[in-house]
């Protein structure tokens, strides 16, 4: 399934640096963690570490939802749900984009590319199946 994004969403899919999932722990907690991620235009990526909490409740349940941070106001909203897997490979364009978009990010928390991809080398991809707008 392919959700409709305006203009302004599809732009922000490109820029933003953050985006906020929320898994669902045991006994059934909310829990939203900001991360990096790749949008490939169907689906999007997140690095993670082997064993974080993040694909505990994933194994748990797939369904996530992942939102950017509003305006000052309370507008630019964008929350989309969908349902998250757990790969361990990427393809090699995918890592590359992710290694480029976060390239100023990665040195900034004192990582090289490849300590990057070594540390973090659990993928989760999530597929969107709605998405709330208010722009």
């Amino acid at each position: 399934m392919s959700i409709q994004l305006s203009e302004t969403i599809a732009n922000r899919l490109v820029v933003e640096q953050i985006i906020w999932l929320t898994t669902v722990r045991a006994g059934s907690v909310p829990t939203p963690t900001p991360v990096w991620f790749l949008w490939d235009g169907e689906t999007f990526v997140i690095f993670t570490q082997p064993g974080s909490q993040k694909l505990r409740n994933i194994a748990q349940n797939p369904t996530v939802a992942l939102n950017f941070n509003t305006d000052e106001w309370g507008g630019s909203v964008a929350v989309f749900t969908g349902t998250a897997e757990v790969e361990n490979k990427l393809p090699s364009a995918q890592m590359d984009a992710y290694l480029m978009k976060y390239a100023e990010g990665i040195k900034m928390i004192g990582m090289t590319p490849e300590r990057m991809a070594a540390e973090y080398s659990t993928f989760i991809r999530i597929t969107p199946s709605r998405v709330r707008t208010l722009e």
